[in-house]
This record gives C-alpha cells, structure tokens and sequence, in this order.
C-alpha cells in the first residue's frame, strides 16, 4: 500500500489546507467585491470539449478514459471550455455582461516541477458580453486586488501586459507578413525561455531576413509605450491599437492600479484564442513562473458554445502563489481558521457540574464561536486545570474558557504568557442565554487578543 499521495499530487493536512482556504478567502472575498458571482461545473467532461479547442495532441496532457458508458471524458485540465460550454447553453436569459467565478481543482498530466504540478486549485474570472477596454481593466485589477489582499505589493508582484492586435499591427508595419506572424508569435511567446540565437533563428527559418528578425527581437524584449506610440501612433494598422491601449493604461490608473502594470510584447498568451489585451502577473524578483493569467478570446464562446458574444477571462492557480506568499512570509497571519475557545476546569467546575460544561460549549457555538472540549467527563472533572489549559495552548486556541469560583464564566487568552495573562469575565446566564451584548463583548475582546499577539510578533 502506498504511503503518499500520486506523483503531482498533493494531501492537505490541517496546516496545509489552512493556507489554501487563507488563499480561497482572498479570492471570493475580492470577486465578489468586483461583483462576480461564483459557478461551477462537472470536473469530468467529454473529451472532445478540450480537442475541439486545442487539438488532438492534448490528449497527452489528460487524464482521460472511455467511462462505463462508453463515452470518452477527461478529467477537467481547465475551466474556460466548461464556462463556455455552461454560458452557451443559456446565453439569451442571462443578463449581460456576465461576471462569473469559479475556483475549480484542474488536472493535468505534466512533469511534476516547482511551481507546476499534475493537479491544482484554479481561480477563473471571466466576463461576457462587454467589448470596451475597460472590462479589461476591470478584470486585471480584480487580479492585483487579490494580491494587495494577500499582503502584496508592486514591488512584489509586476502585471506585464500587450495586446496581440497591437503586436500585429506592429509587426505588419515593420515588414512582418500576414503569413509570417503565426511562427513570430511562436517564438516570442517563448522569448524569455530560450536564448535569443535560438529565437533569431527560428525567425530566420520562418522566412524574416536577419534585420527583421533583430528588429522584432527589440521589441519583444522590451519597450516603453511612449516610444511605441511615437513609432507606431500614426502607422495605419497599429494606430486604432495604439489609442486603445492608451485608454486601457489610463483605466487601469483610475482604477488604482496603474504603477503595477509593465507594457511587454513578449506577453502573447500561447494559446490561440485570446484575441486582444493579454497579461501574466509575476513575482517581482523573477523566481517563479506565472501566478496568473488571462486576457481577451472574443471568438472562443462561438467555437466552444455556439453564441458570438466578446469574452475575456484569467486564470490563477494555487501553487505558485502559495510559494510566493511562502517565500514572503505572509502565511503567518493566516489565523482566522484557529479555534477560538477550549473548555477547560477552573475553581467552578465541580459545582457547575459537566452538564452546564456542556451547555456553556453548546451556547458559545450557537453565539458562532468555535469552541473544543475534550470530550471526557473524567478527565474534565479530574485533571488538574493546568495540565488542561497546557493542552488547550497546544490545540492552537485563542482562549480558555472555564467556570470560576463565583460560577462566572471566565476567558483566558492563550497567546501569550500565562503569567498575567488578559482575562474576561461574563455572567454565565446571560452567556448560556445567547445575549447579543455579551456575546459581541466576547468577540471584540478575543479579536484584541489576536491583534495584540500580531504586534508583539512584529
């Protein structure tokens, strides 16, 4: 029997699963604040629904089989086709532009290596229905609003943006064919993983003469807008695309978040549907792969669903993002799954009796707090309380509860010494009757707890 999870794969064990819902947490709270809804869909689907798309040679990528029935299915490896498939099928009754969400677990049979994985957790954020530029900007900034949520900044996180309209306008004013630019965009799209002789000669294989081909390699690697709108501004096939870009950055500023964002042409997005704006969000210093991704496919919900409506979309995964916050040291505030209270003996517990014990956990949770106990009577009743308490500080909880010697109901934070640890006292009636007031006292008391151990902490 096997000791460990498939290759790629992954078991979450407490600690593990508190950062992924600490991630989760980020990414519905800002998609809903941007007005998104969340959806979801069948993680098994007919396999054609990823070969009609991206072709036959997927298939090597998918956990795929024929099912009892006969049918051939794949396990999901992403979830635009299945949202297109889901908006196609109800494009006239629903209200546009449509903002959806999902946070789907994706397969996909790849070398397991850092920051990539045979399964993952995925953020998709999508919106139909809407053409102007600023959906663009609307749906990158949802992006960088989760980052700022989980604790980074710009200078951690850099958003590289183009616009394959943009680029091609560009690339058939300076000579580029119509012909040509399918090959171009294969080798830009790689131009950061390969050493530039081996993409100045894939150009030259694909027909661009040695000028052309540094020339095009220039402007992958790097240049301002302004000097492409001084350049291109006035070009006829680049111009419409230059003024559109213009009020993209100009969006993405009013939004607030224009200083994360860095024009790059080498931005592509290798899959051939996205259409128009393209971005990829990245570590600042250069260290992990994509955390994110997406942009414009205004002709894939024809292709997929059947209905010809603009669309526009990203997708982030949970893996190397969870590096980056990681490396960053932002887990560590990551508490909001720890267990508020644990029931411990105090000088009132043989006079309160076991049952009120009980009764004061079962109205604490009813109040919506989280509280343990130790599930033994004997133990309750005869342990010596500080033998309890110690258990209840190795639990992780925030405070120990327990009946004094007044039959008062008394809180104990655990996030510090115990020596002159902070204490609540509340009347146990008012506690057992679920009063409103005594339970907000509570909660506003053991959220100073938690603050406070933030602070001495650093």
């Amino acid at each position: 029997m096997s000791s460990g999870a498939l290759p790629g794969f992954r078991d979450f064990y407490p600690d593990e699963l508190a950062r992924r819902a600490h991630i989760f947490r980020a990414w519905r709270a800002v998609a809903r604040k941007y007005a998104f809804v969340e959806y979801d869909g069948p993680p098994l689907e007919p396999l054609d629904l990823y070969t009609k798309k991206s072709g036959d040679e997927i298939v090597g990528q998918l956990y795929n089989f024929v099912d009892k029935g006969g049918r051939e299915v794949a396990l999901r490896p992403e979830m635009t086709p299945t949202f297109a498939r889901m908006v196609g099928a109800r494009a006239n009754a629903l209200r546009k532009p449509v903002r959806w969400f999902s946070t789907p677990q994706l397969f996909r049979y790849e070398r397991a290596q850092r920051g990539r994985l045979r399964e993952h957790y995925q953020l998709n954020v999508d919106i139909v229905g809407e053409q102007s530029e600023v959906a663009d900007a609307e749906l990158l900034c949802v992006a960088l609003e989760i980052m700022q949520q989980l604790g980074l900044t710009s200078a951690d996180v850099r958003a590289r943006v183009s616009d394959r309209r943009l680029l091609n306008g560009i690339l058939l004013t300076i000579g580029v064919t119509e012909a040509q630019v399918p090959a171009v965009y294969a080798v830009v799209d790689k131009i950061a993983r390969q050493p530039r002789e081996v993409s100045a000669a894939k150009l030259t294989e694909a027909g661009l003469a040695s000028a052309l081909a540094d020339r095009v390699l220039a402007l992958a690697s790097g240049v301002s807008f302004e000097a492409l709108r001084a350049e291109f501004g006035a070009a006829p096939a680049a111009a419409e695309h230059i003024a559109r870009f213009a009020s993209y950055r100009s969006h993405l500023a009013a939004l607030g978040f224009g200083d994360w964002v860095d024009l790059d042409l080498s931005i592509v997005r290798g899959l051939a549907y996205y259409t128009g704006i393209v971005f990829e969000l990245f570590d600042a210093k250069g260290e992990l792969r994509a955390i994110c991704g997406g942009g414009r496919y205004d002709t894939l919900l024809k292709s997929l669903g059947g209905v010809d409506l603009p669309a526009l979309g990203f997708g982030m995964g949970d893996v190397v993002l969870g590096e980056l916050l990681q490396d960053r040291g932002l887990f560590a505030a990551a508490d909001e799954d720890a267990v508020e209270l644990h029931l411990v003996a105090g000088n009132g517990a043989g006079a309160a009796g076991y049952p009120k014990a009980l009764a004061l956990v079962t109205a604490l949770r009813r109040a919506g707090f989280s509280v343990n106990h130790g599930m033994n009577a004997e133990r309750y009743l005869g342990q010596a309380t500080r033998n309890q308490v110690d258990s209840a500080r190795k639990s992780g909880a925030v405070a120990a509860v327990s009946f004094n010697e007044k039959g008062e109901t008394e809180v104990t934070s655990l996030l510090g010494k115990m020596s002159g640890a902070a204490t609540l006292v509340l009347d146990t009636t008012r506690v057992l009757a679920g009063d409103d007031t005594t339970r907000q006292t509570l909660r506003t008391w053991l959220h100073e707890q938690r603050q406070t151990a933030r602070q001495s902490h650093g």
